[in-house]
This record gives structure tokens, sequence and C-alpha cells, in this order.
């Protein structure tokens, strides 16, 4: 849905931006294979793939197999000054040929475009996500926007192909007013969709840390005017570059406020590994401090308690558990305490998403489960709040239960079962807490993968069938 006309500022918007100060930021990046590929790399840098790890993927330019084609490379120095002491880092945000071997996987993770009302905005659940950018700081192997950050082409709900489009603020804040005029008229429920009010957005991408202060602003300004209650700033940014959560930053956050100060913020980071944050000895071991606590790197530690400081403002870490970087639960255990200790949450753990070539990274569900419930042995219970998640087309569905022993009396249960639950539904949630149940097979790591063993089904799980219009969000 197109705007229909310019956006104009309201007074209170314009004087909240004209305090807002935009600085330039340094956070020596380095774009792509090339300057590996033709030694022009900062000497300090230059190593860090090693020689035959060049051969292997220089062989690969040019063809179906071309990693920089599925995915393009980039690191910022800050986030490769840590990875060089960290396997786990390196596997995050390195290329490797192991990536192609397998282009399984959907142009379209989690039939997105079906819930794109306007370009750029994805209205799935009660709230809505925002393509603000398409691209971060640095760019993680296993990401699960890749379509949008490599700017592939993909084939919309009626059948015109194109890459993704960006979202602008006169469409979005149409559509928001649009819909909530509608739910209101229609009792607090959309005539269409069935949905409640659009009340909460996502600011996502790509990563919107790499914008300026004052396009940050203007979305969150924008989004406030059109009577949007809570705003997240989803980012990666704080792993990859912490100094962008500056004073200038803060400053803004602290106008936001002053001038809509009913609006909630939610900063919503995203650590795979402790060795993010946490500074390591020569012999790679954690560094502690005289009274035992770990130390957290000076940036990440100053950037985190910039924000936590101010109590109107939320911080919550969420991650996907992806093979060779974080499937480990003693690294989980140490990322979950670290993140509470700092007076951060635990928000989500994810499966792996059905991008292509998931399965390079994907571990499989049943181990995901497992390795998340071992971690959070010894966890206090305000440490252990975050749950396993994978995201079916329907919503976010929680892993539940894995079982060891049969169920007498149910066919397929003889080596155990799964137990699914979705969390959060589609279009007017009325599949909310509905779970299904399928028989183990431990090598799953899709949902495909049990579709031969499925007991009872209650979510629809596997009867799903995708919505009519991306416009009315329809759930039938």
């Amino acid at each position: 849905m197109p705007s229909t006309q310019e956006y104009v500022q309201s007074d209170r918007e314009r004087r909240f931006l004209e305090r807002v100060v935009d600085v330039q930021y340094k956070r020596e990046i380095i774009n792509g294979l090339a300057p590996f590929f033709d030694e022009r790399a900062p000497d300090d840098m230059a190593h860090f793939y090693s020689g035959d790890e060049l051969v292997r993927l220089k062989v690969l330019k040019g063809t179906p197999r071309d990693v920089e084609k599925r995915m393009p490379v980039k690191v910022t120095r800050h986030y490769y000054e840590l990875a060089r002491h960290s396997k786990p880092m390196q596997r995050l945000v390195k290329a490797s040929p192991d990536e192609t071997v397998d282009l399984a996987g959907s142009e379209d993770p989690g039939h997105q475009m079906d819930y794109s009302p306007v370009e750029g905005m994805l209205h799935k659940y009660e709230m809505g996500l925002l393509y603000t950018v398409s691209t971060c700081s640095a760019h993680c192997r296993f990401c699960y926007r890749e379509e949008l950050i490599a700017r592939k082409e993909i084939e919309r709900q009626d059948g015109t192909v194109a890459k993704k489009g960006l979202a602008e603020i006169p469409a979005v804040t149409d559509y928001v007013r649009e819909f909530n005029a509608k739910v209101a008229a229609n009792g607090g429920r959309h005539p269409d969709s069935g949905r409640e009010k659009l009340r909460e957005i996502l600011l996502s991408g790509g990563d919107p840390m790499v914008l300026n202060n004052s396009k940050i602003a203007a979305w969150m300004a924008a989004l406030a005017e059109a009577g949007i209650e809570s705003i997240r700033i989803g980012t990666k940014e704080m792993a990859f570059f912490p100094k962008r959560f500056d004073e200038t930053f803060l400053a803004m956050l602290d106008a936001f406020h002053e001038t809509y100060p009913e609006v909630g913020v939610h900063v919503m980071v995203h650590f795979e590994h402790p060795d993010e944050f946490l500074l390591k000895d020569p012999q790679g071991e954690y560094e502690q401090d005289e009274s035992g606590f770990f130390r957290w790197h000076p940036d990440t530690s100053a950037a985190m308690r910039g924000l936590l400081s101010r109590g109107w403002i939320t911080v919550e870490n969420q991650t996907p558990i992806i093979r060779d970087i974080n499937d480990d639960p003693d690294a989980l255990r140490i990322l979950q305490r670290e993140i509470k200790r700092i007076g951060a949450d635990n928000h989500y753990f994810f499966c792996g998403r059905d991008i292509v070539a998931y399965r390079a990274f994907n571990v499989p569900i049943e181990r995901a489960w497992q390795i998340l419930n071992e971690s959070q042995k010894g966890l206090s219970g305000v440490e252990a709040h975050a749950r396993l998640s994978i995201t079916h087309y329907k919503g976010k569905t929680e892993v539940v239960a894995v079982t060891n022993e049969p169920i007498p009396g149910l066919a397929g249960a003889e080596n155990g079962v799964l137990i699914f639950k979705l969390l959060r539904s589609v279009g007017d949630a009325s599949d909310r807490c509905k779970v299904c149940i399928v028989g183990r097979n431990p090598k799953a790591i899709w949902f495909n993968d049990y579709e031969d063993r499925v007991l009872f089904d209650e979510a629809g799980l596997y009867d799903y069938s995708r919505v009519k219009s991306a416009t009315t969000l329809a759930t039938h």
C-alpha cells in the first residue's frame, strides 16, 4: 500500500529532531574477500584467513558455489580483535566453502512476504517489523535475513519477482493509522484479519544501528506520532561495534523519552557467545577480577550499562543455536549468567531457520533442546527465563519437551516424542498455545524432517496453508 501523501512532521517531532546530534564512526570495516585475496587487508588482519582457506574460497568465485553470492562477507576491526582468539567468533563471520555444499532452503524464509502489507514491513503478529536498512556493520554467515542482505530477488505472492524493499515512513505510518482506525471502528478487532491494535514495532533490517541518530530518531518519532505504544530496536551492533552506543545516541534516546514518555523502548541485542563480550588471558581463559567476576570488554560494558542505567529502557538478548558457534552448554550457561548479571534479560534461543544453505548451520532440533536445557542446569530462576523457539510459517513455536522413553499404547512414540507449542500465532492468534506432538528424529533440523511421524497436531503445523492476501492478512 503506497503512501497517499508526503509525510508531514508535527511540531513536537520537529522540536525533538532538532535536538539530535549525528557523528561519524570509525568502524574500520573490511568488505568482502577481495582485500584478503589481493593482499590489501591491513597487515595485522591479513592472516584472519589462512592461505589454504583463501585458495579454497577463491576457487569458488564465479561458480554456483560462490560464498559471497550467497551472503556478503564483512567484519569490523572490533569484532576481528576478539575473533582472533575465538574459533566460535571466527565461524560466525568468516566465509567457509561448506556454506554452499548444499544450497537447499527457502528464498523467503518463513514465507515472510505473505505478511507484507506495505513494502519493507511485516505484520505477522500483534507487532510489525520494519526492514529499515539492508546491511549491518558485519555479517553473520548464518544470517536469517540473507536474502535481504544479499539483495536477492524473490517471488512475491502475486507472482512478481523482486528484491525485498526497505520501509519508508509515509507508507508505514499511513498503514498503522488506517489499520488501527479500522480496529477502533470494529470494536477492537480488525474486520479482515481479526487482529487487535497494531501497537508495537520492531526496527530491524539489516541493523538499524548502522543508520545515523537522526534517521533512527525520525523513525521513532514518526511511529510514536502514529500511535505506536512500544518500539524495539533489533541490533547486533553491540557485538560488532559497541562504541556506536555513545553519548550522542543515548542523548537521542533521552530526548525521545522526554518527548514521548508514554512510549516503551526496548533494545534487542544479539550475542551468540560470551567470547563476544568477555576478555581472555593469553592462555585463552576468561579474565577475572579480584572478586572472581568475569571481565567484560570495556567498550561493551560501557555501552550495555549506558542503556541499562536508563530504567525506562529494557535490554534483552536473543540468539540462535548454531553449529560450531554456540552448540555448547557451558558457553550458553556463561552467556545467560553474564547477560543477567549486567542487568539485561535472556529472551529467546532459536533453532536455525530454513534459509538457503541452512544445513551448514542448523543444529538438530532435539540436540538444540538438550543443549539449552543442559546449559540451564545451575542457573537461577531469573537467569533461566529463555525458551527455545523455532519459527514455523504459522508463527514462533516453542520446543517444549523431548522425551527419552516410549509412550505405552501410542504408535510412533516408541523412541519418545517431541512436543511443539505455538507461542505466537499469525493473524488473530487463534492457534496460540496449541501443541503438536511428533515422534523423535534426532537428525531433524527443520519441520519437514518430522512430516512422516506426526502423532497429534492441534496447532496445524503440518496442515498449513498460506494466507490468501498480504493486504488483509486473512488467516484462512
